[in-house]
């Protein structure tokens, strides 16, 4: 696996085939990131440890120096041999490649000086990139419109629960309490000591008052750069703000980049997939807010993530081919405009290793990126390492697409 291509290859072949289970990918967890999605048995498949479900690694690394995201699937042939000591190599029919996996931080074991977790703290690792999030839960969750369920469709993680209560963030109260803040800020300092961390994503569950939310991500972002000693470039990860909301973040220079999730192209697409974006705030202002960015920071480095390959659920009617073509059509919108899309490959959460399924929805991530490339190319709109890069994209593949282009074969 030498060549940009070659890498890009794998990295599509082990995102969309998954990892079975071993005893060698079992033990790598233990001195890895830790995956947030557990190892799920099937009933039928080999299973050295007796328990229902097992801790696997988050991110797996090329010699290239690559990160891919690791799915679990009792059906791949792609498996982990090896150990810590001599090595791990990822194998399938012969083949074996040489792999690591992201370690897990020495601060994830540390404790704040008030004796709180710090694993609990607010803050996670995208390989160099940390990401900063105190208030994960989302208010879209906790309503209804007509009976209809204003989350994201396809959003799992952001219920306002047990999983929020260790963060002090309670329903109704926008300000992050001042603990949380200080927990959070010690641990933000041991992250960037323990090891490289090049650029901060501030993120955070939306508020139904567009407003409130960008009060709390102020009050979030003013805590970070008082912290950020080394002057680390930071992102936003809001909702669509304001526009004197914004305007704010500029004048106090407390972001160098921001991303503003549209998830999906075309207003009807986006009013059935993203319900509460599309009610409380609209798909017509959100496109408003990305231009206001642009406006304020500059092409290159405006960005909204897109979830490619949503529009492939039975409950959108489209085939993989319109699919493709809707999504490209948003690609051009959205570079038109100076707004850089960041397509993160979708996961479905039923009959996700449905081979005809995969199939399609591979086809479509494949033509997607290809027109995508061509398309950015055509508008000089380029990646910026301050925001995003090849060792934070993990679930996507536009980074490195770019930077195989840069690389002799």
């Amino acid at each position: 696996m030498t060549s940009p291509l070659a890498s890009v290859q794998l990295k599509m072949d082990v995102m969309f085939e998954g990892i079975r289970y071993t005893p060698a990918l079992g033990a790598a967890a233990r001195h890895s990131y830790p995956n947030f999605y557990q190892y799920r048995f099937q009933p039928d498949e080999p299973n050295p440890t007796g328990a229902a479900k097992a801790d696997i690694p988050y991110l797996m690394v090329t010699p290239d120096d690559t990160h891919l995201r690791i799915q679990g699937n009792a059906r791949s042939q792609w498996a982990v041999e090896g150990d810590e000591a001599d090595g791990y190599k990822l194998v399938k029919n012969g083949t074996a490649i040489d792999v690591a996996f992201e370690p897990r931080p020495k601060w994830m074991d540390r404790a704040t000086s008030d004796g709180f977790p710090m694993a609990r703290a607010g803050i996670g690792l995208h390989a160099d990139m940390a990401v900063v999030n105190v208030a994960p839960g989302c208010e879209f969750f906790l309503h209804k419109e007509d009976g209809v369920a204003m989350r994201c469709s396809f959003c799992s993680y952001g219920a306002p629960d047990e999983r929020t209560a260790h963060l002090g963030q309670v329903a109704g109260r926008v300000a992050v309490p001042e603990v949380t803040l200080r927990r959070m800020q010690e641990t933000l300092r041991a992250a960037i000591e323990d090891r490289e961390v090049r650029h901060i994503y501030l993120v955070g569950g939306s508020l139904i008052d567009a407003r409130l939310e960008g009060e709390r991500f102020l009050q979030v972002a003013r805590a970070v750069q008082s912290v950020n000693h080394e002057g680390l470039p930071v992102a936003l990860g809001s909702g669509a703000l304001p526009p004197d909301v914004l305007e704010t973040f500029r004048r106090e220079d407390l972001v160098q980049n921001a991303c503003f999730n549209l998830e999906v192209w075309s207003e009807p697409l986006f009013a059935k997939v993203c319900a509460g974006k599309n009610r409380y705030v609209g798909y017509a202002q959100w496109l408003e807010a990305l231009e206001a960015a642009v406006s304020l920071w500059g092409r290159g480095h405006v960005y909204s993530a897109m979830v490619a390959g949503i529009e492939l659920e039975p409950e959108h009617e489209l085939e993989w081919q319109a699919a493709a073509d809707l999504a490209i059509e948003g690609a051009e919108g959205l570079c038109s405009r100076g707004v850089i899309p960041i397509y993160s490959l979708y996961w479905p959460t039923g009959g996700k290793n449905h081979p005809e399924y995969l199939h399609r929805l591979r086809s479509y991530f494949e033509r997607l990126n290809t027109a995508y490339q061509r398309i950015r190319r055509a508008h000089g709109l380029k990646f910026s390492d301050t925001f995003v890069c090849h060792r934070c994209s993990y679930m996507q593949i536009e980074c490195d697409l770019d930077r195989g282009e840069s690389r002799p074969s």
